[in-house]
């Protein structure tokens, strides 16, 4: 009860092998509760995955990861301020 084939889905994509790459990171993502391009009607996130393909929603641009920053810069700069406060509260008391 396929809704789906991988013909329709290699419009879109390149080949067999991007779309296994493809298909099994949006899946991954919809499965995490990614926000759907299409209706679920009851579909396990696979097929889900493969419909967004098909009807071009999703492409291979997926494949590319964001940048993510895994230091949050504004609190990193926050502490360094505490800290030079601090340093410069100590030099103000040993000075007297």
């Amino acid at each position: 009860m396929a809704r789906v084939t991988v013909e329709d889905c290699l419009e879109n994509v390149d080949n067999r092998f991007e779309l296994v790459l493809v298909a099994s990171k949006r899946a991954r993502q919809l499965a995490n509760g990614a926000e759907s391009e299409l209706e679920w009607e009851n579909d396990k996130p696979t097929v889900l995955a493969l419909r967004e393909i098909a009807e071009n929603k999703v492409n291979a641009s997926i494949l590319v990861d964001k940048p993510v920053s895994l230091i949050d810069e504004d609190a990193l700069l926050g502490d360094q301020d505490a800290a030079s406060t601090e340093a410069q509260g100590d030099w103000s008391t040993t000075k007297s």
